[in-house]
């Protein structure tokens, strides 16, 4: 009846074992998971779909970042993103993660982002019947006396089965021998121990000695098992065994214990006399890990520390004691030391989540990282608190007890702070606490937000004229603080005309340095100034742009020679002729030489000298008026015809001039020198020679003219602002030249900013009138390309010279 009942009861263990490796069950409550997997499966068994028992899509289950974190330092599981199957990834072996626990679990947890999810999911570990019950010691050996009655029980070390439940040793069984039989002795623990019962009187005189096998039997299916030999020693009388105040000695040990520290002094009593009450002490069980921390004394049952010891490695041992007295007679109990946890291990930070870099326009609110905190210990040690270093740009917020997001807490700036270390502490409850800190590295990346800004408002540049082409005339800059493609500038000319010609034709930009060059070589009477927009625009996306506005003045500088106006040079030889009435008296104005220059400012000063002069003392001219007067009375004795050469030189550097040869006649009217001109020599004297001399003439007069029309084409073709001929005016009109830019900027400027128009006459007799036109005042910096030139200081204070057109 027994042996039916013990296999019905092995029959439904192997079924309950084999449901709670299929089935698995899902606990809504509190986002919680629990499965059951039989220890020591391969590798890679399924053990269930954890997408679909959180009702989640596969495609999103790598999207969302599943991530499944054990807690303990073993990974035995992992997620298949592409499936969402839990399957085994390490060897599973239940007596080393519980020990003789009779419930086993191994914690997980699993977080899904976006939104951030926590689940629990708990996996208990099913025992399989992989291990054989193992025996301390290989032989045991038993002094029994010859005196010993039958029934007598004589004790033998028990065997070990890291199995539970069914799986672990269930019966013993011993060779058979009429003499012994086997019992067995259960402590309160439920502990099998095995004993060696006395049926028959021995007699040590037919046989001392005698060797049986003990065999330990688990219930597992195969079932397993071990021997041990036992050795029975006949003996004289030894009736009293060692005896222990208890079954079991419970011990709580702090693990900060130090080596040598003493666990229990245990005490076993004999009531024998001599040898045979002589007691030993050894462990007859202990585990691996057990015997690498604790020793006892043989002699007096002090068990010590030797090892230091790890609440979270193991935080209870056990192990079985074994009195022994000399006569040969054994009793056990049982050591169970509970460890104490200390504070002794800092909080973990990892990280589960994290972004070295967010752009700057970042909201508010985004997340930088997902931190995952623990601690080993138990209880108020492991109990942590986080914080962030002192700054207003992020925030550390608690997602559950163990994790944290670390957030923005304000907008971001690269250009003010292009990258934050953020450092994080953890502390502990324990006492005195302990912390940890972890600095995180965050990087602000560059976003377009920024144009591009000159370095001026505006641009006023000056530029000589008669320049080479190609010549640099300045070099705009403007800044950008944005990094790398968002702040490198790109230089451009906005298309525009200049009097409809595209400002092109005239000036180009370096597109990288942003250097302006002089495309054509300027000329100041044809263009005084001209303006045009020069963009700068960064390489971001989208790009971002500024203007500026570039003005440039052209200089200008003495190439033009003065040009007389009156008398006119076409008449030099001819029959026309200048007449001093003889009554004229000192101071007599004999006429006035008229001459212009196209240049302005200094350049266009102009002087007027008697370059040859029959008589120096009867006439002399007005240096800046060009006035030819008489310089002392006229005597009967002064030769009738004069003829003087005028020298008209302008202010520039080198100083260009002109020169006009000029008749005068002492008379009152043509018929009084009409005898004069007869007593000329002929410079003819062959109808010949006149005929080839108008001959001559004619040709060049063709040509002159020929060559005037073409230059008038071209200059119309240009819009030339200067005058081209001045071969026919009439009294009242008068050249007047202006200019836009300051000419006081240039090498041969004015010394007042003002524009001079000059009205002047044919009559040499009339007087001549000035006005002031005043001119708009141009900012002087950027002046290029000048020159020194010397001033004209005027004698006659503030009058003007009636005889030149000043530009400015």
């Amino acid at each position: 009846m027994n042996f039916t009942a013990r296999n019905r009861r092995k029959h439904w263990d192997l079924i309950y074992q084999v449901l709670s490796f299929i089935f698995f069950f899902i606990t809504d409550t509190y986002g919680q998971l629990q499965y059951s997997v039989l220890e020591e499966m391969k590798k890679g068994s399924v053990i269930g779909n954890v997408a679909k028992d959180l009702g989640l899509n596969v495609d999103e289950f790598a999207n969302r970042k599943f991530q499944l974190i054990s807690k303990t330092k073993k990974q035995y599981f992992t997620v298949n993103l592409e499936k969402g199957d839990l399957v085994v990834s390490d060897r599973i072996d239940r007596e080393t993660l519980c020990g003789n626990k009779p419930n086993c679990f191994i914690n997980l947890e699993a977080v899904i982002e976006n939104p951030l999810t926590f689940y629990t999911i708990t996996i208990e570990v099913q025992d399989v019947n992989d291990n054989s019950p193992i025996f301390a010691e290989k032989y045991f050996e038993v002094e029994i006396s010859e005196l010993t009655s039958p029934g007598a029980r004589f004790p033998l070390g028990n065997a070990q089965d890291p199995d539970i439940g069914t799986n672990s040793i269930q019966s013993y069984t011993l060779s058979g021998n009429e003499n012994f039989g086997l019992g067995e002795k259960t402590t309160t623990d439920g502990i099998k121990y095995p004993e060696i019962i006395l049926e028959e009187s021995l007699d040590r005189e037919k046989q001392s000695y005698y060797e049986l096998i003990l065999t330990a039997l688990d219930g597992g299916n195969p079932q397993k098992s071990s021997t041990a030999i036992v050795r029975i020693i006949v003996q004289d009388v030894n009736d009293n065994l060692p005896m222990f105040n208890q079954d079991t000695y419970w011990v709580r040990l702090h693990e900060d214990a130090d080596i040598g520290s003493l666990v229990i002094q245990l005490n076993a009593t004999d009531e024998d006399e001599g040898s045979n009450a002589e007691i030993t002490y050894s462990f007859s069980h202990i585990s691996d890990n057990a015997r690498q921390l604790f020793t006892i004394d043989s002699t007096n049952g002090a068990i010590k520390v030797i090892e230091h010891l790890d609440y979270e490695t193991s935080d209870t041992y056990e192990m079985t004691v074994v009195a022994k007295d000399g006569g040969g007679h054994v009793t056990h109990s049982k050591v169970s030391v509970q460890v104490i946890d200390v504070n002794d291990n800092a909080p973990e930070i990892m990280m589960k989540s994290y972004s070295s870099s967010i752009p700057e326009d970042s909201p508010p609110g985004t997340v930088v990282a997902l931190l995952n905190v623990r601690d080993l210990d138990s209880g108020m040690n492991s109990e942590v608190i986080c914080h962030i270093s002192d700054t207003l740009a992020f925030q550390l917020i608690p997602s559950s007890s163990t994790y944290y997001k670390l957030v923005t807490a304000a907008s971001m700036d690269r250009e003010r702070n292009p990258s934050y270390n953020v450092t994080i502490q953890c502390i502990d409850g324990g006492s005195p606490p302990l912390s940890t800190n972890k600095t995180i590295q965050l990087n602000v990346s560059d976003v377009n937000d920024n144009s591009p800004v000159f370095e001026k408002m505006n641009y006023i540049l000056y530029i000589g004229e008669n320049n080479q082409p190609g010549t640099s005339i300045h070099n705009v800059r403007a800044a950008d603080p944005d990094g790398e493609e968002n702040g490198k500038i790109s230089y451009s000319i906005l298309n525009s005309n200049v009097e409809d010609i595209p400002v092109s034709s005239y000036i180009s930009i370096n597109s990288v340095t942003g250097v302006l060059y002089a495309q054509r070589s300027f000329d100041y009477e044809q263009l005084r100034e001209f303006q045009f927009q020069v963009m700068a625009k960064d390489s971001g996306s989208p790009p971002l742009s500024s203007n500026v506005t570039v003005r440039i003045c052209i200089v200008d500088k003495n190439d033009n020679a003065p040009k007389i106006l009156y008398p006119s040079p076409d008449t030099e030889g001819s029959a026309l002729f200048e007449f001093i009435p003889h009554s004229s008296e000192k101071g007599y104005l004999v006429t006035k030489v008229i001459a212009v220059d196209a240049d302005s400012g200094h350049n266009a000063w102009l002087s007027y000298h008697l370059l040859q002069v029959p008589d120096p003392s009867l006439f002399t001219i007005g240096q800046y008026t060009g006035e030819i007067k008489i310089g002392r009375d006229i005597s009967d004795s002064d030769t009738l015809r004069q003829k003087i050469v005028v020298l008209v030189k302008d202010n520039g550097v080198p100083s260009l001039s002109c020169t006009v040869s000029i008749q005068l006649v002492v008379a009152e009217n043509f018929q009084q020198i009409v005898p004069e001109i007869k007593k000329q020599p002929n410079i003819s004297n062959t109808s010949s020679n006149v005929t080839f001399y108008l001959v001559v003439s004619i040709a060049f007069i063709s040509i002159i003219f020929i060559v005037t029309v073409l230059i008038t084409v071209v200059l119309k073709c240009r819009k030339s602002s200067v005058p081209t001929s001045y071969g026919s005016y009439s009294r009242n009109v008068y050249p007047q030249f202006t200019l836009g830019c300051p000419s006081e900027i240039s090498d041969t400027s004015l010394p007042f900013p003002f524009s001079y128009d000059v009205c002047v006459t044919l009559d040499s007799k009339q007087n001549e009138i000035a006005y002031l036109k005043p001119a708009q005042n141009v900012p002087t910096d950027n002046l290029i390309d000048t020159e020194e030139t010397t001033a004209v200081n005027d004698p006659s204070s503030n009058d003007l010279n009636p005889g030149i057109i000043v530009q400015v």
